[in-house]
């Protein structure tokens, strides 16, 4: 994302959505009932169900609460939700290279048990516990809407919790915490096993944005297979490898063969998404990963959705599966079709309620499963077949509110 064009879309589009306050969420289409309110709760008393009639999709808010909610994933007793934070306050201008561009500085936070990042598990019932709080949390300048990363993703091996994270290190605000993957211990404890900031600055990729470079990457999304995980990072292009021991390699630098596209999604087809690290066994080989971008902001994303997916192979090239989407955010897998999760449908910059689930198509979405969120940013399959969503993962979100929530999308 180039900065400069990027900021004046953001700070557009989060306009929208403080002027209308809850009215914003009433106006986005889809039928997500009414505001959730504050502080995390039970789906029943969060929100109107909406049967399906005539083939439309069920959607039902089934928690709310969360801070800047991210990457989702099922695992023992319900569904675990990352959560980006509040920010943060520490400024570490002149301690250390700052973010290109109208992002910067970031102001950070870590130890801190109201702004910082978290791990929350939602239950069958709807009720929703904190795992693990008080993690790394940044935001962005004002200039940038004030944007916020913390915990982006989150994934079981076998039944042990891993994190990662995407607002820590030095120039994010959190100098004493680097970018990277952490194991969820007991009692809310946490420990980092992978130093990511640390490996991609050894390791550059090839095409690096200078206009959109971060130092400590953006790392958005994680995915499994096998008994490993597979960070990905937007800003720089690459997709990882991290063993359970926290040894790091690389697996393809995407910028490389793609350029400066931003790749924000990463799923399997086997275990359709759903990260309990039951993934291939594939003997050495990499995964057959799908990778979907969220693309750039600006004129240059033209007038057009023009985001792809594309299938990482074994022999390490990214060949196109789909095109034709914008600003993908989650892929998931469903009875051996692929499905993306589009936080905004419009060309250039996000519009808040304009977020979709589309079943991928070879030269655009083959069929519309669910429009009208509110600027989604995270979604998984569940057992029962179902869509479960993050939405209002950004911008919503001055300190205390709680706006994030997820919303569960069953079709008929």
């Amino acid at each position: 994302m180039r900065r400069i064009t990027l900021a004046v879309a953001l700070v557009f589009a989060l306009g929208v959505v403080a002027g209308t306050g809850v009215a914003a969420a009433k106006s986005g289409g889809g039928g997500h009932g009414k505001d959730p309110g504050h502080g995390h709760g039970k789906g029943k008393g969060h929100g109107k169900k909406h049967k399906g009639k005539g083939g439309k999709p069920s959607v039902k808010i089934i928690a709310s609460g969360f801070n800047n909610p991210r990457g989702l994933t099922f695992g023992p007793g319900g569904l675990y939700v990352a959560e980006g934070g509040l920010g943060g306050s520490n400024s570490t201008v002149g301690q250390c290279e700052q973010a290109a561009g109208a992002a910067a500085p970031y102001l950070g936070s870590t130890n801190d048990p109201v702004l910082g990042g978290r791990i929350s598990r939602i239950d069958r019932k709807g009720n929703v516990s904190i795992v693990v709080n008080a993690l790394p949390s940044s935001q962005t300048s004002a200039a940038l809407g004030n944007l916020v990363s913390g915990v982006s993703s989150v994934q079981f091996l076998g039944h042990k919790l891993y994190g990662l994270l995407a607002g820590a290190g030095c120039s994010h605000g959190v100098p004493d915490v680097p970018n990277g993957v952490f194991k969820v211990g007991k009692k809310g404890s946490w420990k980092l096993i992978a130093n990511l900031s640390a490996f991609q600055a050894a390791n550059p990729v090839a095409q690096p944005d200078e206009e959109d470079f971060e130092p400590d990457g953006t790392w958005y999304s994680m995915g499994v297979s096998g008994n490993a995980l597979y960070p990905m990072d937007s800003n720089h292009g690459e997709l990882d490898k991290v063993t359970p021991s926290g040894k790091i390699s690389r697996v393809v630098d995407i910028s490389a063969q793609l350029g400066h596209v931003v790749p924000t999604a990463i799923t399997t087809q086997r275990g359709e998404g759903h990260g309990h690290g039951h993934g291939w066994k594939h003997h050495g080989r990499t995964p057959n990963f799908y990778i979907g971008n969220l693309g750039v902001f600006g004129p240059e994303d033209g007038t057009v959705p023009n985001e792809s997916v594309w299938k990482l192979g074994n022999d390490l090239k990214l060949k196109q599966r789909g095109t034709g989407l914008e600003q993908v955010l989650g892929l998931a897998f469903r009875g051996g079709k692929l499905y993306a999760l589009e936080m905004s449908t419009t060309p250039g910059g996000p519009t808040p309620g304009t977020g979709a689930i589309v079943q991928v198509g070879p030269n655009g979405p083959k069929k519309t499963i669910v429009s009208g969120l509110i600027f989604p940013t995270g979604m998984t399959v569940g057992p029962d077949g179902a869509f479960y969503v993050s939405e209002q993962g950004f911008g919503f979100d001055p300190p205390g509110s709680g706006s994030g929530r997820v919303v569960r999308i069953a079709t008929h």
